[in-house]
Protein backbone atom coordinates (compact mmCIF):
# COMPACT_ATOMS: atom_id res chain seq x y z
CA UNK A 1 0.00 0.00 0.00
CA UNK A 2 2.76 2.13 0.63
CA UNK A 3 3.85 2.05 -3.33
CA UNK A 4 0.38 3.11 -4.11
CA UNK A 5 1.01 6.43 -2.33
CA UNK A 6 4.28 6.71 -3.30
CA UNK A 7 3.67 6.40 -7.10
CA UNK A 8 0.23 8.83 -6.68
CA UNK A 9 2.04 11.22 -5.02
CA UNK A 10 5.32 11.08 -7.23
CA UNK A 11 3.10 11.11 -10.52
CA UNK A 12 1.29 14.13 -9.05
CA UNK A 13 4.80 16.27 -8.45
CA UNK A 14 6.00 14.71 -11.55
CA UNK A 15 3.70 16.39 -13.66
CA UNK A 16 3.04 19.78 -11.16
CA UNK A 17 6.98 20.81 -12.04
CA UNK A 18 7.53 19.02 -15.06
CA UNK A 19 4.41 20.79 -16.92
CA UNK A 20 6.58 24.34 -16.10
CA UNK A 21 9.88 23.59 -17.45
CA UNK A 22 8.22 21.33 -20.52
CA UNK A 23 5.98 24.70 -21.68
CA UNK A 24 8.96 26.42 -21.30
CA UNK A 25 10.98 24.62 -23.71
CA UNK A 26 7.94 23.40 -25.85
CA UNK A 27 7.19 27.32 -26.26
CA UNK A 28 11.23 28.52 -27.06
CA UNK A 29 11.21 26.04 -30.05
CA UNK A 30 7.86 27.06 -31.43
CA UNK A 31 6.26 23.12 -30.30
CA UNK A 32 2.82 25.06 -30.89
CA UNK A 33 -0.97 23.47 -31.51
CA UNK A 34 -2.15 24.27 -35.17
CA UNK A 35 -6.42 24.63 -35.05
CA UNK A 36 -8.88 23.55 -37.32
CA UNK A 37 -9.45 26.65 -39.80
CA UNK A 38 -13.43 24.68 -39.20
CA UNK A 39 -13.64 24.56 -36.13
CA UNK A 40 -15.18 26.74 -33.71
CA UNK A 41 -13.82 30.63 -34.22
CA UNK A 42 -13.28 30.76 -30.24
CA UNK A 43 -10.36 27.79 -31.01
CA UNK A 44 -8.04 30.12 -32.41
CA UNK A 45 -6.88 32.30 -29.80
CA UNK A 46 -5.39 28.60 -28.67
CA UNK A 47 -3.09 28.98 -31.66
CA UNK A 48 0.83 28.23 -30.88
CA UNK A 49 -0.28 26.78 -27.24
CA UNK A 50 2.60 24.16 -26.63
CA UNK A 51 1.63 20.76 -27.25
CA UNK A 52 3.07 17.03 -26.64
CA UNK A 53 2.24 17.45 -23.05
CA UNK A 54 1.28 14.36 -22.60
CA UNK A 55 4.80 13.09 -23.38
CA UNK A 56 5.41 14.64 -19.39
CA UNK A 57 2.76 12.71 -18.11
CA UNK A 58 4.36 9.83 -19.40
CA UNK A 59 7.31 10.03 -18.18
CA UNK A 60 5.68 11.23 -14.46
CA UNK A 61 4.02 8.11 -14.43
CA UNK A 62 7.42 5.62 -15.10
CA UNK A 63 8.73 7.92 -12.49
CA UNK A 64 6.01 7.48 -10.16
CA UNK A 65 5.55 3.67 -10.50
CA UNK A 66 9.41 2.75 -10.73
CA UNK A 67 10.50 5.53 -7.83
CA UNK A 68 7.57 3.77 -5.56
CA UNK A 69 9.15 0.85 -6.41
CA UNK A 70 12.49 1.92 -5.69
CA UNK A 71 11.80 3.38 -2.25
CA UNK A 72 9.67 0.46 -1.18
CA UNK A 73 12.31 -1.88 -2.25
CA UNK A 74 10.01 -4.31 -4.30
CA UNK A 75 10.09 -5.67 -7.80
CA UNK A 76 8.48 -4.60 -10.82
CA UNK A 77 5.44 -6.91 -11.92
CA UNK A 78 5.08 -8.11 -15.43
CA UNK A 79 1.48 -6.70 -15.39
CA UNK A 80 2.66 -3.36 -14.71
CA UNK A 81 5.61 -3.61 -17.40
CA UNK A 82 3.00 -4.63 -19.88
CA UNK A 83 0.94 -1.69 -19.77
CA UNK A 84 3.89 0.97 -19.29
CA UNK A 85 4.78 -0.92 -22.08
CA UNK A 86 1.54 0.04 -23.77
CA UNK A 87 1.35 3.47 -22.61
CA UNK A 88 4.97 4.49 -23.92
CA UNK A 89 3.95 2.56 -26.86
CA UNK A 90 1.36 4.29 -28.26
CA UNK A 91 2.72 7.64 -26.46
CA UNK A 92 5.59 7.41 -29.44
CA UNK A 93 2.73 6.90 -31.77
CA UNK A 94 1.16 10.21 -30.65
CA UNK A 95 4.65 11.67 -30.27
CA UNK A 96 5.40 11.08 -34.14
CA UNK A 97 1.70 12.51 -34.95
CA UNK A 98 2.34 15.93 -33.27
CA UNK A 99 5.53 16.02 -34.06
CA UNK A 100 4.57 15.88 -37.92
CA UNK A 101 1.90 18.60 -37.45
CA UNK A 102 4.24 21.26 -36.08
CA UNK A 103 6.80 20.35 -38.93
CA UNK A 104 4.70 20.47 -41.53
CA UNK A 105 2.53 23.58 -40.26
CA UNK A 106 -1.24 21.24 -40.88
CA UNK A 107 -3.49 20.52 -38.50
CA UNK A 108 -3.61 16.58 -39.46
CA UNK A 109 -0.14 14.93 -38.70
CA UNK A 110 -0.16 11.05 -39.68
CA UNK A 111 -2.21 9.90 -42.30
CA UNK A 112 -5.11 7.53 -41.00
CA UNK A 113 -3.50 4.24 -42.30
CA UNK A 114 -0.88 4.80 -40.40
CA UNK A 115 -1.45 6.20 -37.42
CA UNK A 116 -3.95 3.02 -37.06
CA UNK A 117 -0.76 0.68 -38.36
CA UNK A 118 1.77 2.10 -35.18
CA UNK A 119 -1.43 1.35 -33.00
CA UNK A 120 -1.97 -2.46 -34.62
CA UNK A 121 1.82 -2.76 -33.74
CA UNK A 122 2.04 -1.85 -29.99
CA UNK A 123 -1.52 -3.36 -29.32
CA UNK A 124 -0.74 -6.67 -31.12
CA UNK A 125 2.64 -6.39 -29.21
CA UNK A 126 1.05 -6.41 -26.01
CA UNK A 127 -2.07 -8.82 -26.51
CA UNK A 128 0.74 -11.46 -27.42
CA UNK A 129 2.60 -10.69 -24.15
CA UNK A 130 -0.07 -10.13 -22.30
CA UNK A 131 -1.19 -14.12 -22.62
CA UNK A 132 2.19 -15.16 -21.62
CA UNK A 133 4.44 -14.81 -18.70
CA UNK A 134 1.78 -17.14 -16.50
CA UNK A 135 2.60 -16.71 -12.34
CA UNK A 136 2.49 -19.51 -10.13
CA UNK A 137 -1.34 -20.56 -9.97
CA UNK A 138 -1.22 -20.25 -14.50
CA UNK A 139 -2.61 -16.57 -14.56
CA UNK A 140 -0.98 -15.10 -17.25
CA UNK A 141 -1.44 -11.29 -17.50
CA UNK A 142 -4.95 -11.08 -19.63
CA UNK A 143 -7.23 -13.68 -19.90
CA UNK A 144 -8.38 -15.51 -23.47
CA UNK A 145 -11.92 -15.16 -22.60
CA UNK A 146 -13.89 -11.79 -22.91
CA UNK A 147 -14.93 -10.57 -19.53
CA UNK A 148 -17.87 -7.76 -17.79
CA UNK A 149 -16.68 -8.43 -14.60
CA UNK A 150 -15.32 -11.50 -14.51
CA UNK A 151 -14.57 -13.86 -17.05
CA UNK A 152 -16.75 -15.94 -18.92
CA UNK A 153 -16.71 -19.55 -19.22
CA UNK A 154 -15.41 -20.14 -22.37
CA UNK A 155 -12.33 -19.15 -24.35
CA UNK A 156 -11.31 -17.86 -27.66
CA UNK A 157 -8.30 -18.73 -29.81
CA UNK A 158 -5.34 -16.55 -29.29
CA UNK A 159 -5.33 -15.25 -32.59
CA UNK A 160 -8.90 -14.01 -31.72
CA UNK A 161 -8.25 -12.63 -28.58
CA UNK A 162 -5.02 -10.53 -29.75
CA UNK A 163 -7.38 -9.00 -32.28
CA UNK A 164 -9.90 -8.12 -29.79
CA UNK A 165 -7.24 -6.70 -27.32
CA UNK A 166 -6.67 -5.16 -30.66
CA UNK A 167 -10.53 -3.34 -31.47
CA UNK A 168 -10.01 -2.20 -27.26
CA UNK A 169 -7.13 -0.90 -27.41
CA UNK A 170 -7.30 1.27 -30.92
CA UNK A 171 -10.78 2.02 -30.11
CA UNK A 172 -10.43 3.60 -26.52
CA UNK A 173 -7.11 5.79 -28.05
CA UNK A 174 -8.84 6.68 -30.55
CA UNK A 175 -12.30 8.37 -28.53
CA UNK A 176 -9.38 9.68 -25.79
CA UNK A 177 -8.43 11.83 -28.71
CA UNK A 178 -11.76 12.70 -30.13
CA UNK A 179 -12.24 14.24 -26.81
CA UNK A 180 -9.20 15.87 -26.01
CA UNK A 181 -10.63 19.37 -28.04
CA UNK A 182 -11.19 21.25 -25.07
CA UNK A 183 -8.97 22.34 -22.01
CA UNK A 184 -8.88 19.51 -19.87
CA UNK A 185 -11.69 17.75 -20.64
CA UNK A 186 -10.01 14.70 -21.27
CA UNK A 187 -7.47 15.13 -18.66
CA UNK A 188 -10.05 15.29 -16.11
CA UNK A 189 -11.97 12.61 -17.64
CA UNK A 190 -9.28 10.54 -17.89
CA UNK A 191 -8.22 11.32 -14.03
CA UNK A 192 -11.67 9.74 -13.01
CA UNK A 193 -11.69 6.73 -14.78
CA UNK A 194 -7.94 5.83 -13.45
CA UNK A 195 -9.06 6.88 -9.95
CA UNK A 196 -11.46 3.78 -10.42
CA UNK A 197 -9.34 1.48 -11.51
CA UNK A 198 -6.99 2.19 -8.72
CA UNK A 199 -9.82 0.95 -6.03
CA UNK A 200 -11.13 -1.97 -8.96
CA UNK A 201 -7.32 -3.03 -8.20
CA UNK A 202 -7.07 -2.30 -4.57
CA UNK A 203 -10.84 -4.07 -3.69
CA UNK A 204 -9.70 -7.23 -5.73
CA UNK A 205 -6.70 -7.68 -4.21
CA UNK A 206 -8.22 -7.13 -0.25
CA UNK A 207 -10.64 -9.71 -2.02
CA UNK A 208 -8.05 -12.23 -3.15
CA UNK A 209 -8.64 -15.75 -2.55
CA UNK A 210 -5.05 -16.71 -0.58
CA UNK A 211 -6.46 -13.76 1.65
CA UNK A 212 -10.17 -13.88 1.97
CA UNK A 213 -11.39 -16.89 0.89
CA UNK A 214 -15.16 -17.18 -0.33
CA UNK A 215 -18.01 -17.70 -3.02
CA UNK A 216 -17.09 -14.21 -4.62
CA UNK A 217 -13.34 -14.60 -4.04
CA UNK A 218 -10.57 -13.33 -6.88
CA UNK A 219 -8.58 -15.84 -7.90
CA UNK A 220 -7.84 -15.57 -11.96
CA UNK A 221 -6.26 -12.02 -12.11
CA UNK A 222 -2.67 -11.78 -11.66
CA UNK A 223 -0.87 -8.76 -9.79
CA UNK A 224 -4.47 -6.57 -9.10
CA UNK A 225 -2.39 -4.42 -6.13
CA UNK A 226 0.36 -3.51 -8.73
CA UNK A 227 -2.08 -2.74 -11.41
CA UNK A 228 -3.56 -0.13 -8.64
CA UNK A 229 0.32 1.19 -8.11
CA UNK A 230 0.41 2.19 -12.04
CA UNK A 231 -3.20 3.10 -12.00
CA UNK A 232 -2.03 5.59 -8.55
CA UNK A 233 0.67 7.35 -10.63
CA UNK A 234 -1.92 7.97 -13.52
CA UNK A 235 -3.99 9.33 -11.25
CA UNK A 236 -1.31 11.81 -9.77
CA UNK A 237 -0.19 12.66 -13.09
CA UNK A 238 -3.20 13.84 -14.88
CA UNK A 239 -4.13 15.40 -11.34
CA UNK A 240 -1.07 17.47 -11.69
CA UNK A 241 -1.41 18.01 -15.72
CA UNK A 242 -4.88 19.45 -15.27
CA UNK A 243 -2.68 22.99 -13.16
CA UNK A 244 -1.68 23.36 -16.22
CA UNK A 245 -4.31 21.71 -19.00
CA UNK A 246 -7.37 23.56 -17.33
CA UNK A 247 -8.74 26.52 -18.83
CA UNK A 248 -7.26 28.97 -19.95
CA UNK A 249 -4.78 25.76 -20.80
CA UNK A 250 -0.91 26.53 -20.72
CA UNK A 251 -0.06 23.08 -22.29
CA UNK A 252 -2.51 20.43 -24.72
CA UNK A 253 -2.07 16.75 -24.25
CA UNK A 254 -1.23 16.39 -28.48
CA UNK A 255 -1.99 13.09 -29.51
CA UNK A 256 1.28 11.86 -27.39
CA UNK A 257 -1.06 12.05 -24.27
CA UNK A 258 -4.55 10.88 -25.70
CA UNK A 259 -3.62 8.24 -27.29
CA UNK A 260 -1.68 6.78 -24.46
CA UNK A 261 -3.85 7.74 -21.91
CA UNK A 262 -6.80 6.06 -23.86
CA UNK A 263 -4.57 2.70 -24.47
CA UNK A 264 -3.85 2.00 -21.15
CA UNK A 265 -7.62 2.50 -20.02
CA UNK A 266 -7.58 -0.56 -22.64
CA UNK A 267 -4.69 -2.85 -21.05
CA UNK A 268 -6.76 -2.22 -17.61
CA UNK A 269 -9.83 -3.40 -18.47
CA UNK A 270 -7.79 -6.58 -20.25
CA UNK A 271 -6.10 -7.07 -16.90
CA UNK A 272 -8.41 -6.49 -13.91
CA UNK A 273 -10.76 -8.49 -16.24
CA UNK A 274 -13.35 -6.06 -16.47
CA UNK A 275 -13.17 -5.31 -20.37
CA UNK A 276 -17.07 -4.56 -21.06
CA UNK A 277 -17.62 -2.63 -17.67
CA UNK A 278 -15.10 -0.15 -19.08
CA UNK A 279 -17.46 1.03 -21.48
CA UNK A 280 -19.59 2.49 -18.15
CA UNK A 281 -16.37 3.51 -16.70
CA UNK A 282 -15.61 5.55 -20.14
CA UNK A 283 -19.53 6.34 -20.87
CA UNK A 284 -18.31 10.12 -21.45
CA UNK A 285 -15.73 9.04 -23.90
CA UNK A 286 -18.01 6.12 -25.90
CA UNK A 287 -20.53 9.05 -26.52
CA UNK A 288 -18.31 11.17 -27.63
CA UNK A 289 -17.21 8.80 -29.89
CA UNK A 290 -21.02 8.00 -31.08
CA UNK A 291 -21.76 11.36 -31.71
CA UNK A 292 -18.35 11.42 -34.55
CA UNK A 293 -19.53 7.79 -35.64
CA UNK A 294 -23.60 9.32 -35.94
CA UNK A 295 -22.74 12.32 -37.80
CA UNK A 296 -20.68 10.60 -40.40
CA UNK A 297 -23.22 8.27 -40.95
CA UNK A 298 -26.33 11.18 -41.20
CA UNK A 299 -24.34 13.12 -43.45
CA UNK A 300 -23.66 10.34 -45.68
CA UNK A 301 -27.37 9.01 -45.67
CA UNK A 302 -28.77 12.43 -45.95
CA UNK A 303 -26.61 14.15 -48.83
CA UNK A 304 -24.91 16.08 -46.71
CA UNK A 305 -27.27 17.28 -43.83
CA UNK A 306 -25.98 17.22 -40.24
CA UNK A 307 -27.02 15.70 -37.54
CA UNK A 308 -25.41 17.87 -35.08
CA UNK A 309 -24.03 21.41 -35.95
CA UNK A 310 -20.37 19.72 -35.36
CA UNK A 311 -19.04 16.40 -33.98
CA UNK A 312 -17.12 15.18 -31.42
CA UNK A 313 -20.27 16.30 -29.49
CA UNK A 314 -18.50 19.22 -27.26
CA UNK A 315 -17.81 21.45 -30.19
CA UNK A 316 -21.81 21.20 -30.88
CA UNK A 317 -22.54 23.15 -27.75
CA UNK A 318 -19.65 25.36 -28.43
CA UNK A 319 -21.71 26.60 -31.85
CA UNK A 320 -24.90 26.73 -29.34
CA UNK A 321 -23.12 29.17 -27.31
CA UNK A 322 -22.07 27.61 -24.16
CA UNK A 323 -19.17 29.13 -22.87
CA UNK A 324 -16.25 26.05 -22.85
CA UNK A 325 -15.70 26.23 -19.15
CA UNK A 326 -19.33 25.58 -19.10
CA UNK A 327 -19.69 22.49 -21.54
CA UNK A 328 -15.83 20.80 -20.04
CA UNK A 329 -17.06 21.04 -16.00
CA UNK A 330 -21.10 19.92 -16.97
CA UNK A 331 -19.20 16.62 -18.92
CA UNK A 332 -16.94 16.13 -16.14
CA UNK A 333 -20.31 15.86 -14.07
CA UNK A 334 -21.36 13.08 -16.73
CA UNK A 335 -17.92 11.27 -16.26
CA UNK A 336 -18.19 11.13 -12.66
CA UNK A 337 -21.83 9.59 -12.99
CA UNK A 338 -20.44 6.86 -15.16
CA UNK A 339 -17.41 6.41 -13.19
CA UNK A 340 -19.68 6.49 -9.92
CA UNK A 341 -21.92 3.69 -12.12
CA UNK A 342 -19.36 1.56 -13.29
CA UNK A 343 -17.94 1.55 -9.44
CA UNK A 344 -21.56 0.77 -8.20
CA UNK A 345 -22.24 -2.28 -10.88
CA UNK A 346 -18.68 -3.87 -10.14
CA UNK A 347 -19.74 -3.88 -6.18
CA UNK A 348 -22.99 -4.85 -6.81
CA UNK A 349 -21.47 -8.00 -8.71
CA UNK A 350 -19.47 -8.85 -5.57
CA UNK A 351 -22.32 -8.28 -3.33
CA UNK A 352 -25.11 -10.24 -4.77
CA UNK A 353 -22.91 -12.58 -6.81
CA UNK A 354 -24.51 -12.75 -9.97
Amino acid sequence: MRALLLSGGLGLIGTLLGTRWAITILTKKGYGQLIRDDGPTTHHTKRGTPTMGGLVVILAVVFGYFGAKLLTQEGPSMSALLLLFLLVGLGVVGFIDDYIKIVKQRSLGLRSKTKFGGQTIVATLFGWASLQFPDERGNPPASAAISFIRVVNWELPTILVIVWVLIMVAGTSNAVNLSDGLDGLATGSAMMVFGAYTLVGIWQNNQFCAITPGPQCYNEIRDPLDLAVVTAALTGACFGFLWWNATPAKIILGDTGSLSLGGVMAGLAVMTRTELLLIVFGGLFAVITLSVIAQVGYFKATNGKRLFRMAPLHHHFELLGWAEVTIVIRFWIISGICVATGLGIFYAEWVLGV
